[in-house]
């Protein structure tokens, strides 16, 4: 069974772990190596964890599990959505999306959008997402290509 619970600063480094491995282990298809060396990293673990305190950020669990997490910044940016390559499939990355796209509507927000990544493109795009531009973005010297996508609410 999966749950949502509010993020709090002790996740920061369960959310590090769950970040790096989404990376390297399902973006890692649509990727190539170089690119995902430079994206996967956190040199700054104090700054990651005032990231997520800074702002509505969630855990979405299996069972007893932390399995994945999200975050919105106040102008309706969907910062981050990463799920456990271990529990893909299962319906988290949808349940945090409900979750954002709720708390986006009471926050009086008309819109969310993100920076889809190649691997997380059609996944927004089936749960209403649209494409603005696709962009090339730098990584630690490493171009990246993803997405900003927006959804009005």
């Amino acid at each position: 069974m999966l749950t949502v619970r509010p993020y709090v600063p002790a996740d920061a480094d369960l959310t590090i772990e769950i970040f790096l491995r989404a990376i390297r282990e399902v973006a890692s298809k649509d990727y190539n190596q170089a690119q995902i060396d430079a994206w996967a990293k956190v040199e700054d673990r104090d700054a990651w964890a005032k990231r997520r305190s800074s702002r509505p950020a969630w855990i979405v669990k299996y069972g007893d599990v932390s399995i994945g997490f999200a975050d919105l910044v106040p102008d309706g940016l969907l910062d981050m959505m990463f799920v456990h390559p271990d529990y893909q499939g299962m319906g988290a990355a949808s349940l945090l999306l409900t979750t954002v796209e709720a708390e986006a509507r009471k926050q009086g927000l008309g819109r969310i959008f993100t920076e889809a990544s190649l691997t997380a493109r059609a996944f927004f795009e089936r749960r209403g997402f649209r494409v603005l531009v696709s962009q090339i973005v730098e990584k630690r010297g490493q171009t990246l290509e993803n997405f900003r996508m927006e959804k009005f609410l």
